[in-house]
């Protein structure tokens, strides 16, 4: 028994949502050990714009990825992890002032968007587009999501489609010395099955 529960650790479960030839977006019901090498590697993509805090550790992972409550994706290339995306409970984030001033903070109905990185080499092909529909519309799946928000940089937020409302400013962003955004996407109604992206089969 023992030995199982040190495997179960250490492996990573996770269901293939999407798929488009070599690549796959995977939704994560549990990070196992033997993949936070690779994503903190990954996450430091994320400190150029969003500072060294946005870098994830072990402990971020295990808090943020294994939460009942978060909404975690990988996106796969030949097998090798290339990006994530994952959304948390607002309310998971409570130490954060601005988290706390958000008008549907204490009311479920909100996934704040905590990471999301596609490695560089693998940009401009689609893959990052992929991900965020894939979480956009598991998102409105959630019962009780009618909200998902997030930080960006400023004008960033204008090249999205949807409902999309800037909630405040914010200067220093991190201490990055950038002007960021807190962005708040009303989901509406729940999703059409049919608007999935083009030429990825979904499970």
């Amino acid at each position: 028994m023992k030995q199982l529960s040190l495997d179960i650790e250490h492996r990573s479960n996770s269901r293939i949502i999407a798929s488009s030839g070599v690549f796959q977006v995977e939704l994560m019901e549990h990070v196992g050990e033997d993949d936070y090498p690779q994503l903190i590697k990954i996450s430091e993509h994320l400190a150029d714009d969003y500072g060294e805090k946005a870098v994830l550790s072990k402990t971020t992972i295990h808090k943020y990825f294994n939460k009942p409550t978060s909404l975690p994706f990988m996106a796969r290339y030949r097998g090798e992890i290339i990006g994530f995306i994952i959304g948390v409970a607002i309310e998971d984030l409570a130490s954060e002032p601005w988290a706390r001033l958000d008008e549907n903070f204490g009311e479920g109905n909100t996934l704040y968007s905590y990471a999301f990185v596609i490695m560089d080499k693998y940009k401009g092909n689609g893959y990052a587009k992929i991900l965020k529909r894939v979480y956009l519309s598991w998102a409105k799946k959630r019962d009780g999501i009618r909200f998902v928000t997030g930080h960006v940089k400023l004008g960033v937020s204008t090249k999205f489609t949807g409902d999309i409302k800037i909630i405040n400013r914010v200067d220093n962003w991190q201490g990055t010395g950038m002007t960021f955004e807190y962005y708040r996407r009303d989901l509406g109604s729940k999703p059409d099955q049919t608007q999935n992206p083009p030429l990825v089969k979904t499970f």
